[in-house]
């Protein structure tokens, strides 16, 4: 599929020098075993060969908001053939001067203008039984008819580093992933346990107060797509918002 790579020894060599980077810092990150990734599905996604990656633009440029609705596009058509552990990686080429200005709350914007984009583009309507409200308990991005939870790394989160990357940086999983994952509940609250006590070894920031259960009454999942580097967090959701200046949740 277009813009969709599975890593491998042969596709690696092939990469430009940025994406070959960038690869080979996120392998290290997910099987590192003395400091092991605190996001457990994750972690087995990535052993098993299950998760693949994008490479796309410069995240300021208009242009690479078509690139990420490509990458999801190819990715929507084919995630459900790949495993049950399964994610889309998408790394941006962010430039040094980039790295060295933006703050976490400017790749905060950034993020949101990327996801808004994206809906724009969707030439599926939202899914029927997914609320358009972003402060409802149940609702979750779609797109291309897909639920998915999204996850947002930068180069400038210092105190979290689950939320550090080098490049700007996603990881899209479908619900279903999850859900599957979730189907025990006696496992996923074990799971959840150990994500938990992984990310107080992780990070030197403590564990941010967004991060909570899906479905929950007190719970809202677009404060867990992007956590800020302390325990603050943004009171409307900035993609409800662009919705309502776009009249696309009518």
């Amino acid at each position: 599929m277009k813009n969709l790579y599975r890593d491998d020894p042969l596709s690696r060599n092939h990469l430009k020098d940025w994406k070959k980077i960038a690869l080979e810092k996120f392998s290290a990150k997910m099987s590192d075993k003395e400091k092991p990734f605190p996001c457990i599905p994750a972690t087995i996604g990535f052993s098993q060969n299950q998760l693949r990656y994008s490479f796309i633009g410069d995240p300021r440029e208009q242009s690479t908001i078509y690139e990420l609705a490509e990458s999801l596009s190819s990715y929507s058509q084919v995630s459900k053939e790949i495993g049950q552990y399964t994610s889309l990686i998408v790394f941006y080429e962010t430039p040094e001067d980039m790295k060295a200005l933006y703050t976490v709350e400017d790749y905060e914007q950034l993020f949101w203008k990327h996801l808004s984009g994206l809906r724009t583009m969707d030439s599926l309507d939202w899914p029927e039984d997914m609320p358009t409200d972003p402060h409802n308990p149940v609702w979750e991005f779609c797109y291309n008819g897909e639920k998915y939870f999204m996850y947002c790394a930068t180069p400038a989160h210092k105190n979290r580093k689950s939320r550090h990357f080098d490049v700007l940086m996603l990881a899209i999983t479908p619900r279903w992933v999850l859900q599957e994952f979730n189907r025990s509940p006696k496992f996923a609250m074990g799971i959840k346990r150990q994500v938990r006590k992984r990310l107080k070894n992780y990070d030197s920031a403590p564990i941010h107060p967004d991060l909570n259960s899906y479905g929950s009454d007190d719970n809202f999942e677009w404060r867990q797509y992007y956590l800020r580097d302390d325990d603050t967090s943004l009171s409307k959701c900035p993609y409800h918002r662009m919705l309502k200046f776009l009249k696309l949740d009518e």
